[in-house]
């Protein structure tokens, strides 16, 4: 299965490349904005996405660092995996423009586009710290099937799994992947 994505909205449509042969020239309209567009099969113009455009550089070295997100694959998305850097990471539902820095490529409805934020901080022993918080979204965050209140602020660990929406998320670390090499 292919993904092709809207030039107008970024909305991926999916298709069965193999009923298609090189060079072939096909025509999707985009069920979410009506827009029609046409690609030529074995021509690959898919930009990057919003992650990819906004990453700098001299950031490479650094993916990953301080631990990922590992979005669960579902009905609505594709299993991503999200780096998080120092700082607030705001996790929504990708749109372009929006300007979080951990957008996840969805179309799941229940996910708004400022959904919750991890803050990643280092505590006083100098151990990377993770604080799960809502956005406030209309849907809530959930961590053990526990929602979080409204101005509920709740610790992380690597391996936790928290769901927004429909979609769930698992919290990666560092330092849970040195413990087990």
């Amino acid at each position: 299965m292919k993904r092709v994505r809207c030039p107008k909205c970024d909305n991926f449509i999916t298709f069965d490349e193999t009923k298609y042969s090189a060079g072939q020239r096909l025509v999707f309209q985009c069920p979410q904005c009506g827009k029609e567009f046409g690609i030529r099969i074995g021509v690959s113009k898919l930009r990057k996405t919003q992650k990819e455009e906004n990453e700098q550089p001299d950031t490479d070295a650094d993916e990953g660092k301080y631990g990922t997100l590992n979005v669960i694959e579902n009905m609505f998305h594709y299993r991503q995996i999200i780096p998080l850097e120092m700082g607030e990471n705001v996790i929504g539902r990708y749109q372009k423009g929006n300007p979080i820095n951990c957008p996840i490529e969805t179309v799941d409805p229940s996910v708004d586009m400022t959904h919750c934020i991890i803050t990643v901080s280092r505590n006083k022993k100098g151990k990377l710290q993770y604080v799960l918080r809502d956005g406030p979204s209309y849907t809530g965050t959930f961590v053990d099937n526990e929602i979080l209140g409204d101005r509920e602020r709740r610790v992380i660990s690597g391996g936790t799994l928290f769901t927004i929406g429909a979609t769930s998320i698992i919290l990666n670390t560092q330092e849970e992947e040195t413990e087990e090499k």
